[in-house]
């Protein structure tokens, strides 16, 4: 029997065989258990007119429970990632109601497992059934839900099994959620589907891995395990690897890009690499690779799916997709010997900490508060991925930043997006403008926006620009800049009495006149430069460039107090 029959006729087995289906902690939970339950689901599901019910389980078996029940009662399960406001009032008018953990959604009954079991089900699982809609989009702020037929994810358990079945693991220990296709499938049908216990339980930190592994009698029983984990997860590994991770064969990685840093982490606590699994909630699973030492990095294909690149663009056919046409993908790709790899995505769909992001209903929902006029937003690498924004404010906005402070701004547009997207995946860094940077055609590129959260830049508060006039030799911007006691530049110069060292006042003039003025590309030498009074932390101060042409940049640095250092630049053409 393969997997995709097995979990056919899941609920057709006879509630008395004996064995494990999983484990709750310590505690073993058996089949006649799971069996009993699920029919108990059954029940209630078949009871309620209603054909979309929501479901929302923290625990893993009575999750699965749930589904399987729900399917028998041929309903279907819709599975948010979350239940925030804005995901709640999308799902309200969809679904009938809901079952599971916590106030599920407001105004919509919840559905309770009936007192008894139904009978045991004669007719195995349609598989063309449209059984589940995936809600991915409770931190997109715009609601949209992705169906899938029952082949589509049981197909793909054949894949996993087909890709890493291995007797050796014989019990499954999760971090992700089952509310996400990630988790749905390798921490509930994978072992529901090949006879492997499962972990009720997720596993929070990796130092309760050796509570979460099955023993016997107080001693470990010796069998493999595998680990579904997240890239967040797999990013914060403890410096010592603790108890029980040598019992893990496996250890999987999905939802998002894994970053190369954690690689060697993950070698160094399991002893071995984790194994990627790369695809989307509509496409699911579409290859995978295991980055060893020396091992290449590409990407193959999971057995069953076919890909070709056309015009940069990742396309696939598979059987984890509605239908068998070539389906082109949201990622930019390259083929090389064995594989492919992945060169970004192609929409404005990003991943952060595991959860879906569209940056432009972000950008939306930030410009309807009044605050803001214009903004871009950016995905932020360094120290973890995270989201930052380049705004320019409303005169409301300013006002705001003006009178209590640029953080007060930016809790002000953090609470725009509440009940939009969690708060895991809320904007951690802002960057306030008077306007966004622009090339010369017009356009914010990637680039200049991420140049922006340099921390050795300087907040920009106005930008005045005029054009050459009597005795002027060429145009002249100025720039009012807001000097925080924060910025780098000041660590160590001096500790009881900081100043803004005059290399950094330079480095600055440079720095704006590039951005402002076509000049030349080399650094030629300075003339009449002079520092008339030191800069401290918390100055004004008023920058204000003038260049003839590409070969020359006059620029001063004055406030309230009066001119603090001046001169000229000079650039040269590229030898």
């Amino acid at each position: 029997m393969t997997p995709s029959q097995r979990l056919t006729t899941l609920l057709q087995q006879a509630a008395d065989v004996p064995g494990l289906v999983g484990w709750r902690g310590q505690d073993p939970v058996s089949w006649q258990d799971f069996s009993r339950l699920a029919r108990r689901w059954q029940a209630a599901f078949e009871q309620h007119n209603g054909q979309r019910f929501v479901l929302f389980f923290a625990d893993g078996l009575l999750f699965s429970a749930a589904l399987f029940g729900l399917w028998q009662a041929g309903k279907q399960a819709w599975l948010p990632g979350d239940l925030t406001p804005a995901s709640q009032e999308a799902l309200r008018a969809q679904v009938a109601g809901w079952a599971g953990d916590g106030a599920g959604v407001d105004g919509l009954p919840r559905v309770m497992p009936a007192d008894e079991p139904a009978p045991v089900p004669t007719q195995p699982l349609d598989p063309q059934a449209e059984g589940l809609v995936v809600f991915t989009s409770g931190s997109t702020g715009v609601p949209s839900a992705c169906t899938k037929r029952l082949r589509q994810l049981f197909d793909e358990i054949n894949a996993l099994e087909q890709a890493f079945g291995t007797p050796q693991v014989r019990c499954v220990v999760a971090s992700v959620s089952p509310q996400h296709v990630y988790g749905l499938l390798f921490r509930v049908l994978w072992p529901l589907a090949t006879g492997r216990a499962q972990q009720a339980r997720t596993l929070v930190y990796l130092e309760d891995l050796a509570e979460l592994l099955p023993m016997h009698g107080g001693e470990a029983d010796g069998e493999g395990a595998a680990l579904i984990a997240s890239p967040t997860h797999l990013g914060r590994l403890p410096l010592q690897p603790p108890a029980g991770t040598a019992r893990l064969h496996q250890v999987f990685s999905s939802g998002a890009p894994l970053p190369d840093a954690a690689v060697p982490d993950t070698l160094r606590v399991f002893g071995h690499a984790p194994i990627e699994v790369f695809g989307s909630t509509e496409t699911g699973g579409v290859a995978w690779r295991q980055r060893h030492p020396q091992a290449p990095v590409f990407w193959q294909a999971l057995p069953g799916v076919a890909w070709r690149i056309d015009d940069d663009r990742l396309e696939i056919r598979s059987p984890h997709l509605p239908t068998d046409a070539w389906t082109a993908g949201a990622d930019r790709a390259a083929a090389v010997d064995g594989g492919f790899v992945l060169q970004g995505r192609a929409d404005r769909i990003v991943k952060i900490a595991e959860k879906r992001v569209s940056l432009q209903a972000v950008e939306d929902r930030l410009q309807q508060g009044g605050l803001v006029s214009a903004l871009r937003l950016v995905v932020l690498s360094e120290p973890r991925e995270q989201l930052g924004v380049v705004a320019v404010p409303t005169a409301q906005g300013w006002a705001l930043h003006d009178e209590q402070g640029r953080r007060a701004l930016a809790e002000a547009l953090r609470q725009q997006l509440l009940g939009v997207v969690e708060r895991v995946v809320l904007p951690r860094r802002w960057r306030f403008l008077p306007e966004l940077p622009r090339n010369a055609q017009g356009k914010s590129t990637l680039a200049q926006l991420m140049n922006e959260f340099d921390p050795r830049r300087p907040a920009v508060r106005e930008i005045r620009r005029e054009v050459p006039g009597e005795g002027r030799e060429g145009a002249i911007v100025t720039l009012t800049l807001l000097v925080d006691p924060a910025l780098p530049q000041f660590d160590g110069h001096f500790p009881e009495h900081p100043v803004l060292p005059g290399v950094a006042q330079l480095d600055w003039a440079v720095m704006f006149g590039r951005e402002h003025f076509p000049l030349a590309d080399r650094f030629a030498g300075l003339e009449a430069i002079k520092f008339q009074r030191v800069v401290v932390p918390g100055t004004r101060l008023i920058l204000t460039l003038e260049s003839p042409g590409a070969h020359r940049l006059s620029f001063q640095f004055q406030s309230e107090l009066g001119p603090h250092a001046g001169g000229r630049v000079l650039f040269g053409d590229s030898p």
